[in-house]
């Protein structure tokens, strides 16, 4: 396929707005499957996606469009429309939940080109913006697209003013479409043909690639997602992977149609994979380069900006599973999720596991959800917090991932928290609500703008752990459901912050303790310690349950051993032997709580998330 006639683009939106079934449409429309392969959420095919409704991973197809040439939308600019024929459309479907930013952006750097999804109901939302903004800063040519104008409240037009409005993307340059129902998809290929410029490259340049995903293939190795910028590699060409530096000899180039296709060769502008026998998943790295063996590159691609980790926990093996298996198994999903990390971790508790690294919590359920689901391993997971910054009196700053970390008091000049900046787009007869829940959560109100008379986007600063765990969930319930958000992280600012020790009979449990503000400490120690109680189920002796900052205990709970009645075949007669059989009982007790271990489930662990008032 000549260089002119392929179309790279993205489809990016907020959640809900109907990507994936765009991308079905799309499919359909240009022969990809059938009427008969067809199924709602296609390109999804983890079954974790199609249970949850959302996309995780950006997916990808080849699809090919017969181009009968200008008839609805005209070239922006006025530029000669492309000739008619054979062109061939690289759809990438991305993802729309916050937490999986990185994906859309490493599928970005494969487009010249985005469609950019609003809800003709709903409108612009909060990860709108943020993808549209990403799109901006790439240099990449947006097409706004107005989806679901078959619903009964749907407002095109307005919508399309708004985009407008917020975008500075002109209103006559939207395309009306349903998903559901095959309306305007015609229209939108032709947009793409005409408005999305054809990738620039040179074929006969030496090989430059860049690999933008891939995943370990457990017969042939690792398969590499590349977007090919300059040259061309085939089958049984010898390439050379920079970052690595090891070289691999081609078996297999093709592309995704959206199954496995095999092509003698791809060439500059195109996107496919490529299989060269790499069996140690290490040598890939995300954002590579690949050029040949015998004919390299002058330098390296740039790459992609290491993702930013915004939530820590530990995963440990739990029964059946060894730390081998579990370190294989993180291994294998990193490759394909390389927005994780993991590092070595112990517990005197819970043995050798890792200390991991997400973008936030949903990505954290997702990793530990994969792991149990693809690998098969049990997982025994802590409770999650936020990275800190910890200033030493000597002048040094590190990052602790777990409170368990945190130095003592006296080598700590200061704790700096993360803060994150977010925009909340809410109707306007909820700013009063939004206004009051973000000052309990310590957020400082920096502006306000109106999309129109009836949603406003209000712009506030807080610390990461306040809107991390359930800032979402209390946002949509203050609102109705109608508001949505997005954040992202600035920097870390000092604050008067305290290590809230948990003590489990005595003894102080490092996976429950949490970093909070010091004007919450007591608050949230005993709300935290009642969750316990009713956490932990009650042990033959007796259970106290402790919050401490330092060595002040602040509140405490204490679960009843579970009793015999000793004294059941004693009727009657003397009350000393009843005595004697309860003092026997009493030092048992003493003695079993002084040895015994208590038995703390996995919710107890999670307990520490809820930061409710309940």
């Amino acid at each position: 396929m000549e260089i002119d006639r392929i179309r790279n683009f993205s489809i990016i939106a907020h959640i809900d707005h109907g990507k994936s079934t765009l991308a079905d449409r799309l499919l359909l429309r240009c022969g990809a499957i059938t009427e008969r392969e067809f199924r709602e959420q296609f390109l999804d095919d983890m079954d974790l996606e199609r249970e949850m409704g959302i996309t995780i991973k950006a997916n990808r197809a080849c699809l090919r469009f017969e181009y009968p040439g200008p008839k609805h939308v005209t070239e922006a600019g006025g530029s000669p429309s492309p000739p008619p024929g054979s062109y061939t459309l690289n759809l990438i479907d991305t993802p729309g939940h916050v937490d999986f930013h990185y994906e859309v952006s490493r599928a970005l750097a494969a487009c010249e080109g985005v469609l950019l999804l609003v809800d003709a109901t709903q409108g612009i939302e909060a990860q709108t913006l943020a993808n549209a903004y990403k799109a901006i800063e790439a240099g990449l040519v947006i097409i706004p697209v107005v989806n679901k104008i078959d619903l009964p409240s749907a407002r095109p037009e307005d919508i399309a003013l708004e985009v407008e409005q917020v975008l500075t993307l002109p209103a006559t340059d939207a395309i009306f479409t349903s998903a559901k129902v095959g309306t305007g998809i015609d229209e939108l290929l032709y947009a793409i043909v005409e408005r999305i410029p054809a990738p620039k490259g040179d074929r006969e340049a030496p090989l430059k690639a860049m690999i933008y995903d891939a995943k370990a293939d457990p017969h042939r190795g690792t398969v590499c997602h590349v977007r090919v910028l300059d040259g061309t590699v085939r089958k049984g060409d010898k390439i050379r992977l920079m970052a690595a530096g090891r070289t691999y000899q081609v078996s297999d180039v093709g592309v995704f149609t959206p199954k496995i296709a095999s092509r003698p060769e791809l060439s500059a502008g195109e996107v496919g994979y490529l299989f060269a026998g790499i069996k140690t998943i290490h040598d890939v790295n995300i954002g590579d380069t690949i050029t040949l063996e015998n004919r390299p590159c002058d330098a390296p691609l740039q790459g992609y900006r290491p993702p930013q980790q915004m939530v820590f926990c530990d995963f440990y093996p739990g029964p059946g599973t060894t730390s081998t298996e579990l370190r294989e198994a993180m291994e294998a999903l990193w490759l394909n999720d390389s927005s994780f990390n993991f590092t070595p971790a112990a517990s005197a508790a819970l043995g050798v596991g890792f200390r991991c690294g997400f973008l936030g919590l949903l990505h954290m359920k997702i990793i530990q959800e994969r792991l149990e689901r693809e690998s098969e391993v049990d997982l025994v997971q802590t409770a999650p917090t936020v990275g800190f910054q910890v200033v030493y009196k000597d002048g040094v700053v590190r990052i602790i991932e777990s409170p368990a970390d945190l130095p003592p008091p006296d080598q700590i000049a200061e704790i700096r928290e993360p803060y994150v900046r977010c925009e909340i787009i809410t109707p306007a007869r909820y700013i009063g609500a939004v206004m009051q829940l973000s000052e309990e959560r310590r957020g400082q109100h920096k502006r306000t703008e109106y999309l129109s008379p009836e949603r406003v986007v209000l712009t506030y600063e807080f610390p990461l752990a306040e809107v991390i765990y359930d800032f979402f969930d209390r946002l949509k319930s203050v609102t109705s459901g109608y508001a949505t958000m997005d954040y992202e992280l600035i920097g870390y600012r000092p604050d008067d912050l305290v290590k809230l020790n948990i003590l489990v009979n005595g003894t102080p449990v490092d996976a429950l303790s949490v970093i909070v503000h010091r004007s919450r400490a007591e608050q949230r120690g005993r709300r935290l310690i009642i969750r316990l109680k009713k956490e932990i189920a009650r042990h033959l002796f007796e259970i106290p349950i402790q919050a401490a900052i330092g060595g002040k205990i602040i509140a405490r709970e204490t679960i009843k051993p579970v009793r015999k009645d000793v004294t059941a075949k004693c009727y009657g007669g003397d009350i000393t032997r009843k005595r004697k059989l309860l003092e026997k009982q009493k030092e048992g007790k003493k003695r079993m709580k002084s040895v015994g271990s208590v038995n703390i489930p996995q919710s107890a662990f999670m307990a520490v998330l809820d930061t409710s008032d309940e």
